[in-house]
């Protein structure tokens, strides 16, 4: 037994020692340490403020405010186009291009943001909210307009250049954090930390702009060049993975504006302080899919066996992530949340210990998604988005009078299971990457890149 447990392990260590020694691999993991810095910073710094947030504002006007962020969530797809990997795919196919398509991108998403806000003024006549959440709403959603700068960061992963999207970030997250602190201390009503928002998006944006400035030596507005028949390609291509963010966001949200007008705001704010965590400690698969996507992009015009090779050791990754991420959460939930929320917050512990079920499904769904824009079956996405969601908003308006918050939970569960698996058994394109992201599951400890 111990001779078996050695070999393993000798076998691990070469593993390891075979991988830092690519020349490839050392590339995109440069890019990615940036990314991970800048999201581990984010984490800590994060929590730490964010709890600081929540103990201030309590449960229930925490969980206003954070219904009002997924009301409007619901309707961010819209502002952003579904272009974002559309973009990063295009500048790596013709970077000679790259103006062009950042320029287009970018009056696009100011059009996008202005539908957003006439879509919401239009929604909200549909619900029970009263003035003081609408105003809530159209403060978090002025956003949208300053979001269009995001286009910088969709050069720098186009470019693996992850180092200057973490500095603009880092910038934002810092001067954002300091603000709230501030807010904290003077005693501040609720609708400044909404304000907040909106100032973290133009502080971010302002970023963007000076990393561009600093790698391009050119200002920004001035490379933007709009091509009309270039938007009509861009939006026909990402028309698909538009309708699929837009179901996506729904799916993703829907749980939390269905919880306020079932149970109120304060379970609001238990449910939220528990999906807080988890997008907190579930950062890393988004750090591997804005980093590794060109690798995976390049490959599938190299190799199909370096693609699906590629593939294969994203989806390990990202199992083996959500392995050290899912463990000591579900170990030691309730403690995590009484330290950094308070005993105010108790119950979203076990909230917190479903939802790393979640997780896992979150984390596959990464490299799933990959695989869907490589093999362009966007379509096919939508279609699975709409079957997902829909199954979240059944099982919600069945389980959440009977269960609670836990209803909510058990509701996300199922309806990314039908979305990430389910339903991609059934149809022949999408089995064999099924049958992928198993055999990752079953050898994550396997990872490598060989090409």
């Amino acid at each position: 037994m111990i001779l078996r447990t050695n070999r393993f392990i000798r076998k691990i260590k070469n593993k390891i020692i075979s991988l830092f020694s690519h020349a490839g691999f050392l590339r995109y993991a440069k890019n990615t340490s940036w990314l991970m810095i800048e999201k581990i910073l984010r984490m800590f710094v994060g929590l730490f403020v964010g709890a600081w947030v929540a103990r201030y504002l309590g449960p229930d006007q925490y969980g206003l405010l954070s219904y009002a962020q997924s009301f409007v969530g619901l309707f961010t797809a819209i502002a952003t186009l579904g272009l974002d990997g559309i973009v990063v795919r295009e500048i790596v196919k013709y970077p000679e291009k790259e103006n062009e398509i950042l320029g287009t991108a970018f009056v696009l998403k100011l059009i996008g943001a202005i539908t957003t806000f006439i879509i919401l003024y239009i929604a909200i006549h549909f619900t029970s909210n009263n003035e003081y959440t609408n105003i809530l709403i159209f403060i978090i959603a002025s956003a949208a307009i300053f979001q269009a700068f995001n286009v910088i960061d969709m050069y720098f992963q186009a470019k693996v250049m992850g180092k200057y999207a973490v500095i603009a970030n880092t910038f934002s997250l810092f001067i954002s954090s300091a603000l709230k602190i501030i807010l904290i201390l003077m005693r501040a009503p609720l609708v400044a930390f909404a304000l907040v928002v909106i100032f973290d998006s133009l502080i971010l944006a302002s970023g963007y702009v000076y990393c561009y400035l600093k790698v391009r030596k050119k200002f920004f507005i001035k490379q933007i060049k709009f091509e009309f028949g270039l938007a009509k390609e861009l939006l026909k291509d990402s028309k698909f993975l538009f309708f699929s963010s837009m179901v996506l966001m729904i799916q993703a949200r829907i749980d939390q504006v269905m919880l306020k007008s079932f149970l109120g705001n304060e379970e609001v704010g238990y449910y939220s302080v528990a999906m807080r965590l988890i997008e907190s400690f579930g950062f890393l698969p988004m750090v591997l899919k804005n980093s590794l996507y060109p690798a995976v992009q390049n490959a599938k015009a190299i190799s199909e066996q370096i693609y699906k090779s590629r593939l294969l050791n994203l989806y390990r990754m990202s199992f083996f992530l959500f392995l050290i991420i899912a463990i000591p959460i579900f170990s030691f939930s309730e403690n995590i949340v009484v330290i950094l929320f308070g005993q105010e917050y108790q119950p979203a512990g076990i909230l917190l210990s479903l939802m790393v079920i979640r997780l896992f499904f979150a984390n596959m769904g990464v490299g799933r998604g990959h695989f869907i824009l490589s093999e362009n079956l966007l379509y096919f996405s939508f279609i699975t988005m709409v079957i997902g969601t829909t199954t979240n908003i059944v099982l919600n308006y069945l389980w959440i009078p009977f269960y609670g918050s836990m209803g909510a939970v058990f509701a996300s569960i199922v309806s990314f299971f039908v979305t990430i698996f389910l339903v991609d058994i059934f149809y022949n394109k999408t089995r064999e990457n099924v049958f992928i992201m198993l055999k990752a599951v079953l050898t994550f400890y396997k990872m490598r890149i060989n090409e």
